[in-house]
C-alpha cells in the first residue's frame, strides 16, 4: 500500500507543480490528482477551492518565500530603498530561477503568455504592498489627492517593471542568466535616477544595453 502523503499547502503545491511538469498539463480533477497523490479530494479543499486557486499562490508564494529570505538577512534591514528593491530582485528572480521549467511553462506565449495576468494576480497586490512601504519616491506634493495618485502612479510603474523584468528572463539564454542580472541593476539605476530628477546618465546607459541586446537578437 503507498504511503500516504502529508499534506500541506506547500507540499501541495509543490506536487501539483511536478504533475504539470511531468504529463504538459493541469490535472484532469481534483479526485484524480489527489488518488495519484495518496490523499483524499477532500484535503485538498482545506487549502484551496479550485486548481485555478492553488495556481494564483504559486507566484504569492515565490514573493512570500523571497520576503521570508531578506528578513532573516541583518544586513538587508540596513539599506536604503534602492538597494532593498534589487535585493528583492535578485532573490525572487532566484526563486524563479529555481522553479523555472514550471514557470516557463505557465506564461510561455502557447498557455497565455503575460496576457495570463489572473495568475499574477496575487504577487501584484503584494508586490504593490512592498514597494509602497519603501516609499521609493521621497518628495511629497502638497495635496493628499494629487500625492496619492503619484503613489499609484509611481507603483504601478515599478509594478510594470517586474513584468518587463520577467518577459526579459524568459528569454534569456546566457549562462546563469546573468544578462537579466545587469538588467535588473540598470533598469532600477535608471528608475531610481529618473525618480529623483536625475536621469541623464543611467537612462543613457539603460539605453546602450537595450540596443546592444537588440542587436546580438538580430
Amino acid at each position: 500500500m503507498a504511503k500516504k502523503t502529508k499534506l500541506t499547502k506547500e507540499r501541495l503545491i509543490e506536487l501539483f507543480m511536478d504533475s504539470v511538469l511531468e504529463h504538459n498539463e493541469t490535472p484532469k480533477s481534483v479526485y484524480a490528482f489527489a488518488k495519484m497523490n495518496h490523499f483524499e479530494e477532500s484535503e485538498f479543499y482545506n487549502f484551496f477551492g479550485s486548481f485555478q486557486a492553488l495556481e494564483s499562490s504559486i507566484f504569492e508564494t515565490f514573493f512570500d518565500n523571497t520576503i521570508k529570505t531578506l528578513e532573516k538577512s541583518k544586513d538587508y534591514k540596513k539599506y536604503d530603498a534602492q538597494n532593498k528593491l534589487l535585493s528583492f530582485y535578485y532573490t525572487f528572480f532566484g526563486n524563479l530561477t529555481a522553479n523555472r521549467s514550471y514557470v516557463v511553462h505557465v506564461l510561455k506565449p502557447s498557455n497565455g503568455g503575460l496576457n495570463t495576468l489572473k495568475k499574477l494576480k496575487p504577487l501584484r497586490k503584494k508586490f504593490i504592498e512592498f514597494v509602497d512601504i519603501l516609499e521609493l519616491v521621497d518628495f511629497e506634493i502638497k495635496n493628499k489627492r494629487i500625492d496619492d495618485i503619484k503613489d499609484n502612479v509611481v507603483n504601478e510603474s515599478y509594478w510594470i517593471q517586474v513584468l518587463v523584468t520577467l518577459k526579459f528572463w524568459l528569454d534569456d539564454d546566457s549562462a546563469d542568466f546573468e544578462k537579466t542580472d545587469l538588467f535588473i541593476e540598470k533598469s532600477i539605476a535608471a528608475s531610481f535616477e529618473l525618480a529623483h530628477t536625475k536621469p541623464l546618465k543611467s537612462v543613457v546607459d539603460f539605453g546602450k544595453f537595450l540596443f546592444k541586446e537588440k542587436m546580438g537578437a538580430n
